[in-house]
C-alpha cells in the first residue's frame, strides 16, 4: 500500500466496529438480544460490537454484506456484489462456522453457509446488528464455532411509508456478452410501510435489484419480501411473527470452479417464517418459538445447456424452542430447551434427514463487589454425533468508573454440513460420511476504556479448533474429499477505537479506528497432499472511518486494509455525501476511490471503481 493511501487511511479514517448510537448513552442502554439472560452492552464481558441504525444510514453500503465490511474481525468474502452472494467469516473462522441470526432466530443451513446471507431484510428496516464474536454455543447453541451475526430489525412506533430509489454504474463498457451493450450499471427500488396500533404493529417491506453485472457473466436479478407484526395481548404478554422471502438469479462466472466455469448461473430461493411469544410472571419470563427455513438452490454450470452440469438442491430446517429466565436473590438463571429437524433432498447429495436436540443454562450475578459473572453449558444431542457439552464462562471486573476487564473461556461445536458429508461431485469433490464434528475452545481477555466521547477496547484471544475439517486430495487425478485435518489454531489480537464530539450546535464529528490481528496455523499430518482451502483468513485488518455531520449534511469516508495470509493485500476507501431535510433524504457514493483490483473469494476480481446515487421519500404520521 502506498504511503498516500496508508495516511488516507489514518487521516479520514473507517469502520463501524466499535459502534455509539447517536446519543452517546442511548447505547450504554442497549440490551443484547439473548434469548435468555438480559446483559447491558456497557456490563459484557466478551467482545461484542453494535453497529447502530444511524451508522448503518451513514455507511456509503447498499446491502448488509457491504455494511458487515466495515466491522472489525469480520471476513466478508463475495463473490456476488451488491449483496448477490457473499461468505461470511469471523476471526479466521469460515462460512460455515459462523451463525446468522435475525431477532435470535438462527438462519443455519443445513447443506452449506454459502448461503447463510441470503436475507430479505432492507437496511433501513435494522435497528442494529450485534455481533458476537468467539464461540457462541452456550448463547445459541451448535454452528457458531467462531462467532454469530444477530440483526435486530425496527418496532415501529408510529405509521409510515417510505419508498427509495437507487442507480449505479462503474461507467465502463460491457465486455462482449450476448443481448448485451452500454455500460456496467446497478439499479434497486424499495418500498415499504408500517402500520401502528396501540396493541398491534405491522411492517411490510418488497424490494428489487437489479445489475447487469460488473464483468462478463456477472448480472443479478433479485426480489425480497419480508413482513413482521408485534401483539400485545397484556402489558407483560406478546406475540411476534415473521416472514421472508428472497429470490436471488445471477451469473456465477469462477464462483466455485474457475476457470471452468465461466458460463455457469445459480437461482436461490429462501423462505423463512417464525412465530414467537414473550411472557413475563413476577421473577419468571418465558419465550416460545417456532421457525422454519426452506432453501432451493439450483446451480447450473453451463447456463445454456441444463441437460447436463446440473445441481438442484432442496433444504427444510424446522425449530422449536423454549428460553426461561428466573431472577433470584442472587441473580438471574437462565434455562432453554430446543429441537431442530433438517432434511435435504439433492441431485448430487442425495435424501437426508437428521435431528437435534440442545439444552441451555446459565448463571449470571452482580452480586461481587465489582464482578460481573456469567457462567453456564449448553448440552447437545445430534443424531449424527451423540451427545456432547460446551461449557463457557464470562467475568467482568469494574476496575474503575471508566476502566472495565473482561476475561472469558468457552466452547462450541459445528456439525458438518450434508455437503461436507454427502457430496458426489465427481470427478471434483465427494464427500465423507465418516467426518466428526468440529469443536472450539476459546480462552479472551480485555480492557475497555470509556468516558463520554472516548471508547477504547484492546485484547487477546487463543482459540484451538479440533477436529478441523477441510478438502484435500493426494493427487490432481482424484476429487478432492472432505476431511477432519487436524488442529486449526489462532492467536489474535484486537483493538477498538471511537471517538465523538459535538463540535457546536449542529455539528458533530464521529471517528473509529480499528486493528485486528491473527495468526492462525494448522497441525496435520496431511503433509503431501493438496489442501483445497487451508489457511485463508486475515492476517492484518485495519478500518477507520471518519462521519461530519454540518446542519443536513452528513459527509462519510470509510476506508479498509487487508492483508490475508497467502500475502494477498489491497486497500479500499468508499466515500458518501448524504442531505436529509423533513421527508426527503439524497446520497452519493464512491466506492473504491482508487479502483484497486483486488478478489475476496476464489476467481472473481471484485467491482472497479463505482459511483451510486440515491433517493429516499419518508412519510411519518
Amino acid at each position: 500500500m502506498s504511503s498516500t493511501k496508508f495516511l488516507f487511511l489514518f487521516a479520514l479514517a473507517p469502520s463501524y466496529l466499535f459502534a455509539q448510537e447517536t446519543d452517546t448513552t442511548r447505547i450504554h442502554e442497549v440490551i443484547i438480544q439473548e434469548n435468555r439472560l438480559q446483559i447491558p452492552f456497557d456490563q459484557r464481558n466478551r467482545n461484542i460490537q453494535i453497529i447502530s441504525q444511524e451508522e448503518i444510514q451513514q455507511l456509503p453500503s447498499h446491502s448488509l454484506n457491504e455494511v458487515l465490511r466495515y466491522a472489525a474481525g469480520v471476513d466478508i468474502r463475495q463473490r456476488g456484489p451488491f449483496g448477490t452472494q457473499a461468505d461470511i467469516g469471523i476471526d479466521g473462522g469460515s462460512f460455515d462456522q459462523t451463525l446468522i441470526l435475525i431477532n435470535g432466530v438462527k438462519l443455519s443451513d443445513p447443506q452449506t453457509g454459502h448461503h447463510m446471507l441470503n436475507l430479505p431484510i432492507a437496511l433501513s428496516e435494522i435497528q442494529r446488528i450485534e455481533i458476537l464474536r468467539g464461540p457462541v454455543s452456550r448463547i445459541y447453541g451448535i454452528n457458531g464455532l467462531t462467532g454469530a451475526v444477530n440483526i435486530v430489525t425496527k418496532q415501529p412506533e408510529s405509521h409510515q411509508v417510505f419508498v427509495q430509489l437507487n442507480g449505479g454504474s462503474s461507467f465502463k463498457k460491457v465486455e462482449e456478452e450476448a443481448g448485451k451493450d452500454g455500460m456496467y450499471y446497478s439499479n434497486s427500488l424499495q418500498l415499504g410501510g408500517s402500520f401502528v396500533k396501540e396493541k398491534h404493529q405491522h411492517q411490510l417491506f418488497f424490494g428489487k435489484e437489479y445489475s447487469n453485472g460488473q464483468r462478463y457473466n456477472s448480472s443479478s436479478d433479485n426480489e425480497k419480501l419480508y413482513y413482521q407484526n408485534g401483539i400485545q395481548f397484556a402489558p407483560d404478554h406478546n406475540l411476534q411473527m415473521m416472514a421472508g422471502y428472497i429470490h436471488n438469479s445471477f451469473g456465477a462466472n469462477g464462483y466455485y470452479a474457475a476457470p471452468g466455469d465461466k458460463e455457469s448461473h445459480e437461482v436461490v430461493e429462501t423462505v423463512f417464517s417464525s412465530i414467537s411469544s414473550h411472557h413475563q410472571f413476577k421473577r419468571w419470563y418465558l419465550s416460545p418459538r417456532i421457525s422454519h427455513r426452506y432453501n432451493e438452490d439450483d446451480y447450473r454450470y453451463y447456463r445454456n445447456d441444463l441437460s447436463k452440469g446440473r445441481s438442484k438442491h432442496y433444504t427444510h430446517s424446522l425449530t422449536g424452542e423454549l428460553h426461561a429466565r428466573y431472577q433470584t436473590n442472587l441473580g438471574d438463571l437462565g434455562l432453554g430447551a430446543e429441537a431442530r429437524y433438517e432434511d435435504i433432498s439433492s441431485s448430487n447429495i442425495g435424501k437426508h434427514t437428521r435431528e437435534n436436540f440442545g439444552f441451555f443454562t446459565e448463571f449470571r450475578t452482580t452480586k461481587f463487589k465489582r464482578f460481573d459473572i456469567n457462567v453456564g453449558a449448553y448440552l447437545n444431542y445430534n443424531s449424527d454425533y451423540d451427545w456432547e457439552i460446551f461449557p463457557g464462562i464470562d467475568v467482568g471486573y469494574q476496575a474503575t468508573d471508566h476502566i472495565r476487564i473482561a476475561v472469558n473461556s468457552g466452547t462450541s461445536q459445528r456439525i458438518p454440513t450434508f455437503t461436507d458429508l454427502y457430496l458426489n461431485q465427481r470427478p471434483g469433490n465427494i464427500g465423507n460420511p465418516a467426518l466428526k464434528s468440529e469443536s472450539a475452545w476459546q480462552n479472551e481477555a480485555s480492557i475497555q476504556y470509556q468516558n463520554n466521547n472516548l471508547s477504547l477496547q484492546a485484547g487477546y484471544f487463543y482459540r484451538d479448533i479440533s477436529r478441523f475439517i477441510d478438502w484435500l486430495r493426494e493427487s490432481t487425478d482424484v476429487p478432492y474429499q472432505a476431511q477432519n485435518l487436524g488442529n486449526n489454531k489462532t492467536h489474535g489480537v484486537f483493538t477498538n477505537l471511537s471517538y465523538k464530539r459535538r463540535l457546536a450546535e449542529q455539528q458533530q464529528l464521529h471517528f473509529n479506528l480499528a486493528y485486528t490481528y491473527l495468526n492462525p496455523s494448522i497441525i496435520n499430518d496431511y503433509k503431501n497432499s493438496i489442501i483445497k482451502y487451508g489457511i485463508e483468513s486475515l492476517n492484518h485488518q485495519v478500518q477507520g472511518s471518519v462521519s461530519y455531520t454540518l446542519h443536513n449534511w452528513t459527509f462519510t469516508s470509510a476506508n479498509r486494509w487487508l492483508e490475508r495470509s497467502s500475502a494477498n493485500h489491497y486497500f479500499i476507501a468508499d466515500f458518501r455525501l448524504a442531505y436529509h431535510k423533513n421527508k426527503y433524504s439524497v446520497f452519493a457514493d464512491i466506492q473504491n476511490i482508487f479502483d484497486a483490483s483486488y478478489m475476496e473469494a476464489g476467481a472473481v476480481p471484485m467491482p472497479s471503481r463505482w459511483v451510486n446515487l440515491g433517493l429516499r421519500y419518508q412519510w411519518t404520521k
